[in-house]
């Protein structure tokens, strides 16, 4: 199958087309996932510059973030079936390889089905950002409704994320921003104190 590889630390110019072989399912928990679209998330962009510092060896398929259509289940997988539309959070190294291929094995905890609102595009930009949104708010600081909650850079990938969120329970959100166009962004999806 055509993958998309990190073949030595650099800038985008060090990924590289390859010709790999396609992925099985080893586990009874996996999916396997005809790619449709795989997100891009700063993580991806350290490990290129810097792979040395991660779990990896080169040649390294990149890609946490994915969305595609299930094309085969391990046996104990209940709560998928083939042609099921889904998106994942997948950490694209520990010798997994990332979403940044034609097919990827997926364990199914980590999968779950694409909103049918969302294009395969759009399901493949959320999770990374929204998991993080979502630990950060609810997981580490058990957010509740009428709490006050500041959010630094709203505008950003996590921001805008947890901006929504946190309106979505009833809480108060104060953010930063760099620019005029961020503010009324920020201010447009939800943020009651906006400063710059």
């Amino acid at each position: 199958m055509k993958a998309i590889a990190i073949t030595e630390p650099g800038n985008y110019q060090t990924l590289k087309p390859l010709t790999i072989d396609k992925p099985n399912i080893v586990n009874g928990n996996q999916l396997l996932i005809k790619l449709k679209a795989a997100g891009i998330n700063p993580i991806d962009t350290k490990i290129r510059s810097n792979p040395s510092a991660f779990p990896v060896t080169l040649p390294m398929v990149p890609g946490f973030d994915g969305s595609g259509i299930v094309e085969a289940i391990g046996g104990d997988v209940t709560n998928f079936d083939v042609n099921d539309e889904v998106y994942f959070c997948q950490c694209g190294f520990r010798g997994q390889q990332g979403c940044y291929a034609e097919y990827c094995v997926v364990d199914c905890n980590l999968a779950a089905h694409k909103p049918k609102s969302f294009d395969f595009k759009t399901a493949a930009a959320v999770p990374l950002v929204l998991i993080t949104a979502w630990e950060s708010l609810f997981d580490r600081t058990n957010l509740k409704p009428d709490q006050t909650v500041f959010i630094p850079a709203g505008a950003g990938g996590v921001g805008h994320v947890a901006i929504q969120l946190a309106k979505h329970i009833g809480a108060i959100v104060c953010t930063t921003v760099s620019s005029d166009k961020k503010s009324k962004y920020a201010s447009q999806i939800g943020a009651d104190l906006v400063i710059d």
